[in-house]
């Protein structure tokens, strides 16, 4: 069956350390894949990454039936989701199909790409974290993720409270419920945005990462900087409002909350 259902190879663009393969034909001056390319440096320059050591490699279907069909075969195991990022000793690669929302499905699986292309380590909150934030571009209302936002606002309306410490505990992508992939972009936008205290808290973190030590706790570090963190992040989120509002205006949404259990985007890691 796998002979029949291969990876896609037919076509190939290459663009420095990107490597996008494809059944059907693409040119390196698409607008996807140059996002993507830019997206490289606009990581690389935001987080202060060492330089790649390792090229990341992007499988791109052409439909989600063949997709569908091609990862049900190769990786039985794994749940449905629409894109997939693979880390493995010998390939760092990333599963798609060119649907609705190729774009921001690229950019999150990339982002994870990049991450395991340059750091030793990357716990699982701050890969699926930093993957949330880079999904949404930085020309749309400041890296909102209009969905996280409102779905944050009403976990905290009903009595939700964040909580660091729990999240670094994640090990597994099966673990991690929507309520995580909102709670890890959060920590991560508000360690990038909120204060200078809290990028360069982050950044000296990132620069840990490189080590192949384990890495420490940083929700620790976060507390030793931060008195009562959890309700500063809380009192960041309820900043989102006009945001949110703003960001759905250009993208031409429509509210759609939804803070049920199962992620229904298909943006997760799985390493072997």
């Amino acid at each position: 069956l796998l002979v029949l259902l291969r990876a896609p190879q037919t076509f190939q663009v290459r663009l420095d350390r990107l490597v996008v393969k494809s059944d059907f034909s693409l040119s390196d001056d698409e607008p996807r894949i140059r996002e993507l390319h830019d997206l490289r440096d606009e990581v690389r320059n935001t987080l202060l990454l060492p330089p790649q050591r390792r090229p990341v490699v992007v499988y791109l279907f052409q439909d989600e039936d063949r997709y569908a069909r091609y990862m049900q075969a190769a990786f039985p195991n794994l749940p449905q989701r629409r894109a997939f990022f693979s880390g493995t000793p010998g390939e760092l690669s990333v599963y798609a199909f060119w649907g609705e929302q190729v774009r921001e499905d690229l950019r999150h699986e990339y982002t994870h790409g990049l991450l395991h292309a340059s750091l030793e380590h990357v716990p699982l909150w701050l890969d699926e974290g930093l993957a949330e934030y880079f999904e949404v571009s930085g020309a749309e209302s400041g890296r909102i993720n209009v969905d996280h936002a409102e779905g944050l606002s009403t976990m905290i309306a009903n009595g939700w409270q964040p909580d660091l410490k729990r999240m670094e505990q994640l090990e597994d992508i099966s673990e991690m419920q929507r309520a995580d992939y909102q709670e890890a972009w959060a920590w991560t936008h508000f360690l990038l945005s909120e204060s200078d205290a809290g990028r360069e808290l982050l950044l000296a973190y990132l620069e840990e990462l490189e080590s192949p030590a384990p890495p420490p706790s940083l929700a620790d570090r976060i507390h030793a900087e931060f008195p009562s963190p959890e309700e500063r992040l809380t009192a960041y989120i309820s900043t989102f409002g006009t945001g949110v509002g703003r960001a759905r205006v250009m993208l031409g949404q429509e509210p759609d909350v939804d803070v049920s259990g199962e992620p229904d985007r298909g943006v997760s890691r799985f390493e072997f």
